[in-house]
Order: structure tokens, then C-alpha cells, then sequence
């Protein structure tokens, strides 16, 4: 009997470690790959939302990141952390070889932590890209980040604070003035990593995983172009687009290429970056207000005045302000080097459209190529006998170096008088009052070029 009993319970024990064995092994799983080998910006939380969206689709067993970043923004990675601890998908970290700053933050967050030879994770004080420590509002909201965090998945919340603040003591682990930074094996013995691993692949299958399949976050087209479109140089040529399609479209009649030029080269602008939540909507409509402004000075208010200047400001300004992260122009979390590249970049693109507006003069607006690409103004009667002085009586056929006197303001497009007709005009950049004696220069048909006539001839 007891022999029976006995074979009775090795073969119970035998089925219940084979079902558990078999419930540990997980087979054929996906399992979703999320690099965040950058600074945490507005970018890698768009991936971080990308990758829980394909992890969603495929059904997913596992998210892992594969960590090594300096830190970054406290705001994005406040959202990554949140999307991490409402996940019902097991999130795991690789940290290989850094988690500073937000990146920590992130870590803790994650279901378990692994860590790769020479790694570190904490330093999590929160700074300028300058490095210099913002004030203590800024230092108790991402301790109470990190408490918080790290109590929701178990691990010393005095540890993950004292990663903030170099004034916390922890007995035995972070003694005071000293911000907490952990390697492996000091993480290993606080809590703060759950395994050792050099790969990918070696944390899923201490994780229990088998004939998994890794699917890695793919970047879409629009991500690339968004990339291409962010880069500081592409940014300068459509500033250069955007200043030089609104001059030239101030100096030509009616709306045709230019305008469209730089109203493509704004949305190519604006657009990635209110998609990376640089550009504010706010901002954008201080660009608008510029254009404005700067219509009414050239077409309503004679002269160049406050509603010129006030207008360039207004569209320099929001050119520089969606480059650079801030709320309201509170920069707190933007570094002195990204405002810095943002000034250089919209001053020595203004200063290059200027050179080249003033090199080429009227030039531009003149040649055929670009009366070709515009749109003829519409004539009002009664203003003109003609807009195309070539079909007038055969001794106007060419009016150049004729003198006539200037019917409007030139700036530099306007329209003279000459033997009581009306023709348009364009001076050589500058501007003429009305009224004033001009000598005609070139004769192009459809437009004259003048400039002010400063000879003792009457017109």
C-alpha cells in the first residue's frame, strides 16, 4: 500500500512539473523591438507610440527597448513612462551600455530590466543641455516621477530618488552629495536589474521565450521625410525659399510662383515641426500675422514703417520660437545650444536672402523665365491704355532710355507715366516715391525696368 502510494505521488509530481515547465516555455511569441539610441525628444516617444501600436496589431507577447541614451526632455519622457506602466504588454529594457536622466526613468518603469556589461543607469537630476541643475520645482516633480515609479513596480523608492537628489542619503548604497548613479552589479544587489545580458536575444530567453520572432519598428516614408525635412541645413534653404518667395511676389503682380514657393517652403517647415510638438499652433499664426503685417505695409500704408518692421519681427520671430522647445517662451528645457542654432540658422539664412534680393536687383522679377512663371496682372480700366506696350502705336515699340515720371510708389513694382500712358514698372530694388523722374533701363515688353533719373532731363 504505502509502495503504491508512493509511485502514486512521483507521478503526480512528474505531471506537475512537466505542465508548469511547459506553461514557462513560451513558443512562437512576436515580440516587438524598440531602439532608443537617442536623446529622448518628441521623436522617440512618436516611435515609442509606433512601436505599442505594432506591438497592438501583431498581437505581441513582449515589447523590448533597446536602451542607450544620455537623457533628454522630462515632458517626453514622462509620456513614454506613462505608456509603459498602462501597458497590459510586458515591457523589458535593455540597458546596453547607458540609461541616464529621463532614460532611467524610462527603465524603471519597465516590467524588468536588464543590463549589459559596463552599463549604468540613474543620474537622473534634471538639467539644461548646458548641464546645470534647474531649480528645485523641477527636481521634486521628477522625484516624485521616479517614488512613484518605482513603487508602482516594487523597487526602493529611496534608491530611484536619490538618483534625483545628491542631498537623499540611502544607508550602505548613496551616501549624501552625491547624485546615485548604479552599475550592474551594484543594480543587481539594490533591486534595480533583473538580469545580466549582452543581447536581445539572451533577455527573451531568460524570459522564458522559444521560437520567437523579433519584429523591429520600421520607419515609415513620412518619418524619413520628417527627418530629412528637420535637419538644420534643409531648414536654412526653406527660410531662404520662404523670404525670398514673399519679396518677390511683393514686387510682381498678382499671385504666381513665388507666392507658391513660399507658401510650400512654410508648410515644409512648419509642418514636422508641429508634428515633433516644436512648433506651436500660436506660433504659426505669429508667421501669418507677419505676412500680414508686411502686405498691408507694401500695399496699404505708404512707405515702410511700424507695420513693416513689427512684420518682419513677427515672421523672423516664429521662424526662430517653433525651432526651439517652449511653452509661452518659457525655454526652462530647452539648452542654450538649441537656441543658439536656432538664431544662427534664421539670421544667416535672412542675411543670405538679403544678399542675394539686393545682388540681383531687379533682375529676377525682369527676366522672361520669371514674367513666364507669374500671373499678368489684371488690368482696371481706365488705369492703363495698355499692359503690353508692344501693341501701342510703332514709335513706342522700345522705350528704353526714355524718362517718364513714376505714377504710384515704386517697391520696387509700381507704374510710371510717359506720354500720358500708364505702363508697369519695376525699379532695380529700391524705392521711389510717386512722382518722381525715372530713365527707363530696359524695356522687356510687358514690364520696364527703371531707376530714379537724377540727370537734369525732363521728362
Amino acid at each position: 500500500m504505502k509502495k503504491n502510494c508512493l509511485i502514486l505521488l512521483v507521478l503526480v509530481l512528474f505531471i506537475t512539473n512537466a505542465l508548469f515547465a511547459t506553461d514557462s516555455i513560451k513558443k512562437d511569441a512576436v515580440i516587438v523591438k524598440l531602439d532608443l539610441k537617442q536623446e529622448v525628444n518628441p521623436s522617440a516617444r512618436r516611435n515609442t507610440s509606433k512601436a505599442f501600436e505594432m506591438a497592438k496589431k501583431y498581437n505581441a507577447a513582449a515589447i523590448i527597448i533597446d536602451m542607450n541614451t544620455p537623457g533628454g526632455l522630462l515632458n517626453e519622457a514622462d509620456s513614454i513612462r506613462t505608456k509603459i506602466i498602462n501597458s497590459t504588454i510586458p515591457v523589458y529594457v535593455l540597458i546596453n551600455p547607458n540609461a541616464a536622466s529621463a532614460g532611467a526613468l524610462i527603465s524603471i518603469a519597465c516590467n524588468k530590466i536588464y543590463m549589459s556589461n559596463g552599463s549604468t543607469i540613474g543620474a537622473a537630476t534634471v538639467v539644461t543641455q548646458n548641464a546645470e541643475a534647474l531649480p528645485d520645482k523641477y527636481q521634486s516633480y521628477m522625484r516624485a516621477m521616479m517614488r512613484s515609479t518605482a513603487e508602482f513596480r516594487g523597487r526602493n523608492p529611496d534608491i530611484a530618488e536619490a538618483m534625483v537628489d545628491e542631498n537623499l542619503e540611502v544607508e550602505g548604497i548613496s551616501p549624501e552629495g552625491q547624485v546615485l548613479t548604479l552599475t550592474r552589479s551594484e543594480a543587481m544587489e539594490v533591486g534595480f536589474c533583473d538580469g545580466e545580458a549582452e543581447t536581445i536575444d539572451e533577455v527573451l530567453v531568460a524570459e522564458g521565450y522559444q521560437n520567437y520572432q523579433v519584429k523591429e519598428l520600421q520607419f515609415s516614408a513620412i518619418d524619413k521625410i520628417i527627418n530629412f525635412l528637420i535637419n538644420p541645413a534643409i531648414h536654412g534653404l526653406l527660410i531662404l525659399i520662404i523670404i525670398g518667395g514673399i519679396y518677390y511676389e511683393l514686387q510682381s503682380p498678382g499671385i504666381g510662383f513665388p507666392l507658391a514657393a513660399a507658401a510650400i517652403a512654410a508648410i515644409l517647415y512648419f509642418a514636422p515641426l508641429y508634428l515633433e510638438n516644436l512648433a506651436a499652433s500660436w506660433e504659426i499664426l505669429l508667421f501669418i500675422a507677419g505676412i500680414i503685417l508686411i502686405g498691408l505695409e507694401i500695399f496699404v500704408i505708404p512707405g515702410f514703417g511700424v507695420a513693416g518692421v513689427v512684420g518682419i519681427i513677427f515672421v523672423l520671430s516664429s521662424l526662430v520660437l517653433s525651432m526651439i522647445g517652449n511653452v509661452y517662451f518659457d525655454f526652462t528645457f530647452s539648452g542654450g545650444r538649441d537656441i543658439v542654432k536656432a538664431l544662427l540658422t534664421v539670421t544667416i539664412s535672412f542675411i543670405l536672402a538679403l544678399v542675394l534680393i539686393f545682388a540681383t536687383g531687379g533682375k529676377v522679377i525682369g527676366s522672361r523665365l520669371f514674367q513666364r512663371l507669374v500671373l499678368k496682372e489684371t488690368l482696371t480700366k481706365g488705369d492703363y491704355r495698355t499692359t503690353d506696350h508692344k501693341d501701342a502705336t510703332a514709335d513706342s515699340l522700345n522705350l528704353t532710355g526714355q524718362n517718364a515720371i513714376t505714377f504710384t510708389e515704386m517697391h520696387p513694382s509700381g507704374k510710371i507715366s510717359l506720354n500720358n500712358n500708364i505702363y508697369d514698372a519695376i525699379s532695380e530694388g529700391q524705392y521711389i516715391a510717386k512722382g518722381t523722374r525715372v530713365v527707363i533701363i530696359e524695356d522687356l515688353g510687358n514690364k520696364l525696368i527703371v531707376r530714379e533719373d537724377n540727370s537734369n532731363d525732363i521728362a
